[in-house]
């Protein structure tokens, strides 16, 4: 399972506040990466990557350690099945072509990106 945490985090305004912030936040366990846009005077988004949901507390402390608020709190899991749902419908479409992969009378063969279906071997 992958899990996607998403912070919003008011008051960072430079590098130095994303260094601080994303040192805070990757020390918390169970982070296994983070990434931060910064908005600066805005509220900055701290994208936090780990296998498994994260304690919301310990994230909210890591970041009013490093001195700044977190003002809103979003989780994704199970992300990498998500992504992969939402790519489905324009990677059928890109193979779904009259390329002529089919006989002159039938359609064009079909591929399905099936995530139920194993791969053939």
């Amino acid at each position: 399972m992958s899990t996607v945490t998403t912070l919003g985090v008011t008051g960072m305004t430079c590098g130095n506040c994303v260094a601080h912030v994303a040192k805070d936040v990757s020390a918390v366990p169970g982070v296994a990466d983070v990434s931060v846009e910064l908005h600066a005077g805005g509220t900055s988004e701290v994208t936090v990557f780990s296998d498994t949901p994260l304690d919301e507390a310990a994230l909210r402390e890591a970041v009013d350690e490093a001195g700044y608020e977190v003002a809103s709190v979003a989780v994704q899991t199970d992300a990498l099945a998500a992504q992969q749902a939402a790519q489905a419908p324009a990677r059928q479409e890109a193979h779904d072509c009259a390329c002529g992969c089919g006989t002159a009378d039938a359609a064009p063969a079909r591929k399905t990106y099936d995530l139920a279906v194993p791969p053939r071997a």
